[in-house]
């Protein structure tokens, strides 16, 4: 087979990309570090036990009295082994890159749902985005946005979309085509039916993609650390590069707490009530599937 220089390819386009594209890098770069700088400074400035009330205040809301104790437990170990400015550092990252995440997930995936070719286009993106090693994606982002906060905010992003595109795609084609139907029997305009109905009825799958768009964007943050992103990645490679056991076990640890905690708050934020609209409906249907045998 003759030589196929890919790798020149990419070297030329990412040449030519800094050289013409540096402003709109350099400003992606600015905001992102400008945003996650806020938000940290604001969880820093905070009392702890100010910041611990409110994120077990949250949990108690998603799923009850014991995540919440279990929460705000967690919360003060952290800060008993040290990590808590870390574990603040890293908060705000997660924070930052799954919203941006999420936002630009959900709109694909229902897109996606709605046009076959647009599925057709997403699907082989997704397919690369999912089976590319997370390391090569700090590559690029340390190259257009050098080390800090928003190389490993992009490669966030970048690595944690996917599933939030899937199963949003997937939520709102698993809706009963009857219950569209019903709904447009009602009037509704497909935008109405469309957040009446699909999307209310899709949320648990929807809030699916959410939870694991935040995870992967913590597994990604404490990567990221590797190209300067501050938090407990930065103390986990810290602890590698210096052998340090101890710092890696409370590093790491507080990983944890933070990943058991973020996972037990969004799959309880997906218990949402359905829309009037899809309550509605679902009467509807109710009523006619009852009013069958009697006509028969």
């Amino acid at each position: 087979m003759p030589r196929i220089h890919l790798g020149n390819w990419v070297n030329s386009a990412v040449e030519w990309l800094t050289t013409h594209w540096s402003g709109f890098f350099n400003g992606i770069g600015n905001g992102l570090n400008s945003v996650v700088a806020h938000l940290t400074d604001a969880l820093m400035s905070s009392p702890i036990f100010v910041v611990v009330i409110v994120l077990a205040v949250i949990a108690l809301l998603a799923r009850g009295i014991g995540t919440a104790i279990a929460a705000a437990i967690g919360l003060l170990l952290i800060d008993s082994f040290n990590e808590w400015s870390s574990a603040m550092q890293t908060l705000a990252l997660i924070v930052v890159a799954a919203v941006i995440a999420i936002v630009l997930s959900i709109p694909i995936g229902i897109v996606a749902a709605k046009s076959r070719i647009g599925s057709m286009v997403v699907r082989p993106v997704l397919d690369f985005m999912q089976t590319l090693p997370a390391y090569v994606y700090l590559l690029p982002a340390l190259f257009f946005f050098g080390l800090g906060s928003a190389a490993g905010v992009v490669a966030t992003i970048i690595f944690a979309m996917p599933p939030g595109v899937r199963l949003t795609e997937l939520g709102i084609r698993q809706v009963d085509s009857e219950m569209v139907e019903a709904g447009q029997a009602f009037g509704a305009p497909p935008g109405k039916v469309l957040f009446g109905i699909q999307i209310p009825l899709a949320m648990p799958t929807i809030m699916a993609g959410v939870n694991q768009v935040i995870m992967l964007a913590l597994s990604m943050v404490v990567i990221g650390g590797m190209v300067g992103a501050p938090g407990l990645g930065q103390d986990v490679t810290s602890a590698l590069t210096t052998l340090d056991i101890g710092k890696g076990a409370e590093a790491g640890v507080s990983v944890v707490f933070l990943a058991i905690y973020l996972d037990r708050v969004t799959a309880g934020l997906g218990r949402g009530e359905p829309s009037p609209l899809s309550k509605a409906v679902r009467l509807f249907q109710r009523q006619r599937a009852s009013a069958q045998p009697v006509a028969s």
